[in-house]
């Protein structure tokens, strides 16, 4: 196993999914006493970004004693900092931030960067620098601005990157990571996604074992995946439910009751909650307040649904670790992004307990997950959705007219990006309705009309995304057909930011 330790990256995740990925167990850990350094079933240890400062005041440092115990280690920006920092090195500001893409270049030839190309794109995210080396260690790889990027001292098996190998935007990060378990720490292969679903239906078992469970189901991937877990678990103890909060896609309920209900043969029950939603958003412009009022209704819904269940216990979630991440639920020093409706809106009592069996877990590996479960490939290849839906896609207070623009102009553009061969190969693509009007000129006539941004994106996990180049007469199409087709909208924008700094969702 590989303990990676957690010092409040956004990443730490990723970083465990990236190992299994290469077929190793791994395990996060909040801290590094958390674990026995010289247990034989830990060959290799990681330690995570953050986004604290080696500078500040009592900033979280991994245990002493991982350095000497004779166990690789891998220090990953933060994470290599602390470790230059206890050997004795200096760390500290450097002249400027270091972020985005840079170009590594390799001057020494090691295990760690075997089959690495002479110069290669790396994604660097840090302020902090190292300003003097330690004894014992070299300078295999730098940056353009000859900043050390890979440092190594293999006498102490103690290794620091000073980039991030776990995100798509550093080209050979997978192999960096691959080198150091295989050629360092000589793991060995032994985790599938197999073993995770039978592991895993074995423990939502026990964990239910005598109760009932109730499900927020949207329809979703992530919902899906966990209904489909649920079914094959608890199979006569399951209750799923689908609440039309009025904030769904166009069509949505029509597709529960064909995909669940018809060809999964899941009885699914269906609460129209629709005037009680925008009654409590009509005059809420916060984006956190609306995903706390979506998230303590979804729940109040559920609740009130559970009455008629004798011996409810559980209610299911389909919370992925993206989820978690950016509602700083990562571990100890986690920066929050924004919250999300399954993570921090649930009230402060709750009659029933949580299952959330996805939640460490991103979007392609629960793609794949509902792959080996057999459900239909339309469901699994569908854009991600929100949980509060459109509320947080109509920026500002939210009421019945703009979410039926908001439906119509998204309608639009998910039938000509299928349409046009372009849906399959995005991550997702959606239409944002903005809290601003324009002036156009519609029939000879002056407009004054609303405005639809179109966001879509490129990813494979959704902590990194890059907005998608669309080809030009794609998006003249969807423009004009929003136009001309959505009454209430006289003008459609393009959003190209990627991730980070944005996020994928505008709120």
């Amino acid at each position: 196993m590989i303990a990676i330790v957690d010092f409040g990256s956004q990443y730490t995740m990723l970083i465990s999914r990236k190992v299994k990925e290469l077929g190793v167990k791994s395990r996060v850990f909040k801290s590094s006493s958390g674990f026995n350094f010289k247990d034989p079933k830990i060959q290799g240890i990681i330690l995570s970004g953050s986004p604290a400062s080696i500078s500040q005041e009592n900033p979280p440092l991994p245990h002493r004693d991982i350095f000497s115990s004779g166990v690789p280690v891998l220090g990953i920006c933060y994470g290599m900092q602390a470790m230059i920092d206890y050997a004795g090195g200096r760390v500290g500001k450097g002249p400027k931030r270091g972020y985005g893409k840079s170009t590594l270049e390799i001057k020494t030839r090691t295990p760690l960067l075997d089959n690495i190309p002479p110069e290669s794109s790396v994604w660097m995210s840090h302020s902090d620098r190292i300003l003097e080396l330690p004894p014992g260690f070299t300078i295999t790889a730098s940056t353009g601005d000859l900043e050390p990027a890979v440092v190594e001292n293999p006498e102490k098996n103690l290794y620091g990157i000073q980039f991030h190998p776990e995100v798509t935007h550093t080209l050979y990060g997978n192999r960096i990571l691959s080198n150091f378990l295989f050629n360092i720490c000589r793991a060995e292969k032994d985790w599938s996604l197999a073993d995770w679903i039978s592991l895993t239906t074995q423990e939502i078992k026990k964990e239910v074992e005598g109760g009932k469970v109730v499900m927020a189901l949207s329809g979703g991937v992530d919902s899906s995946v966990v209904c489909a877990l649920l079914s094959r678990a608890v199979k006569d103890d399951f209750f799923p439910f689908f609440v039309d909060h009025g904030l769904m896609r166009k069509k949505d309920t029509e597709r529960i009751k064909e995909v669940f209900i018809k060809k999964m043969g899941i009885p699914v029950t269906i609460l129209d909650t629709s005037e009680r939603f925008f009654e409590k958003l009509q005059e809420v412009s916060d984006p956190e307040k609306k995903r706390k009022i979506i998230g303590n209704e979804f729940i109040k819904a559920f609740v009130k649904a559970t009455e008629k269940i004798r011996g409810a216990t559980h209610l299911a979630q389909g919370t992925i670790f993206p989820d978690i991440i950016e509602s700083a639920g990562s571990g100890d020093g986690a920066a929050k992004i924004k919250s999300h409706h399954n993570v921090g809106g649930l009230p402060e009592k709750l009659d029933l307990k949580l299952l959330e069996p996805l939640k460490e877990l991103y979007k392609d590996e629960v793609r794949e997950i509902g792959r080996e479960l057999g459900l239909p490939e339309e469901l699994i290849k569908q854009h991600p959705f929100p949980g509060p839906g459109l509320g947080v896609r109509i920026l500002g207070p939210v009421d019945r007219v703009k979410a039926g623009i908001l439906k119509k102009a998204d309608a639009i553009l998910d039938e000509e990006l299928k349409e046009q061969g372009l849906y399959y190969g995005l991550w997702q693509g959606f239409c944002v309705f903005l809290p601003v009007k324009t002036v156009g000129v519609m029939g000879d006539s002056r407009t004054y009309e609303n405005v639809i941004a179109i966001r879509c994106v490129n990813s494979t996990d959704a902590m990194t995304a890059s907005w998608a180049d669309l080809p030009h007469a794609a998006l003249e199409r969807i423009s004009t057909r929003i136009v001309n087709e959505v009454e209430g909208v006289n003008r459609v924008v393009l959003d190209i930011t990627n991730k980070p700094p944005g996020t994928i969702e505008w709120e």
